[in-house]
C-alpha cells in the first residue's frame, strides 16, 4: 500500500489503523511524505485517545517515531505535532521521554 492508502486507513479508524500507522512510521527515515502524513495523523482526536499502554497514545507513538527517524523533515514535523498537544499532554510526553524540551528527545525504536 502507498502512504495515502495507509493514511486513509488510519483516518477511517479501520481495525488495522495501528498497523497502518506503524507501517508509515517504518518509512520515516527514508520518506518525507510519510513523515508529513504521520505528523498530520498525530493530530487526530481518535489517535490521541487510543492508548497503546498506560498513558502512551497512538499520537504519542507517532511523534516519538518522527523524533526517532532523525531526519530534518521528520524532526521538524515532530516539533509541529508536539506543539498541537495541549500543555498538560506536552508535559506528560516530555516526562515520558525524560527530557525538559522536545528538541532534547532522541528516542531509539527497535
Amino acid at each position: 500500500m502507498d502512504n495515502a492508502e495507509l493514511a486513509r486507513m488510519v483516518e477511517a479508524e479501520h481495525p488495522y489503523r495501528g498497523k497502518a500507522l506503524f507501517e508509515l512510521c517504518d518509512r520515516l527515515p527514508h520518506d518525507d511524505d510519510a513523515a508529513t502524513k504521520v505528523a498530520m495523523l498525530s493530530r487526530l482526536t481518535s489517535l490521541r485517545q487510543a492508548r497503546l499502554f498506560d498513558r502512551v497514545s497512538l499520537a504519542w507513538s507517532a511523534i516519538i517515531a518522527l523524533l526517532a527517524a532523525e531526519t530534518p523533515h521528520a524532526r521538524a514535523s515532530a516539533y509541529e505535532a508536539f506543539a498541537t498537544l495541549d500543555p498538560a499532554e506536552q508535559r506528560d510526553l516530555l516526562d515520558y521521554l525524560e527530557v525538559t524540551a522536545i528538541e532534547e528527545a532522541h528516542p531509539r525504536i527497535g
